[in-house]
């Protein structure tokens, strides 16, 4: 996936809104103002495509172990973020917006029920 389709992937998500809150290289995609993608935009245009994404210990490990191109999350917890290479990678579209998918509800799994409730 390019930056415009994983842009317009997580876009589609409801509550989802996307803000440059760090520096205008870092966009950050949030669902009720919560941080579930990063995008280094500034690597991208040299060639080191990656995103952070949230994740469940568990899983994370379980990912990191199967697949070269995932790594503990760069700058974030190292706990409860992947970082998702995505040059030269083995990590097809659908893995990566499966991963989307997760980072996006463990983000909402963990809100108070009155926010998760405006979702719907």
């Amino acid at each position: 996936m390019n930056i415009e389709q994983i842009r317009d992937y997580c876009l589609k998500k409801k509550g989802t809104t996307e803000d440059f809150p760090f520096n205008p290289d870092t966009l950050v995609f949030k669902v009720l103002g919560k941080m579930f993608a990063l995008v280094a935009l500034d690597k991208w245009e040299i060639g080191e495509k990656a995103i952070n994404l949230k994740c469940d210990p568990d899983y994370a490990l379980e990912l990191r172990a199967e697949y070269d191109n995932i790594d503990a999350g760069y700058h974030m917890s190292k706990t409860h973020w992947n970082t998702v290479k995505l040059h030269d990678s083995e990590i097809t579209s659908s893995l990566l917006m499966a991963l989307i998918d997760h980072s996006y509800d463990m983000v909402v799994k963990g809100m108070p029920k009155k926010l998760r409730d405006q979702l719907n």
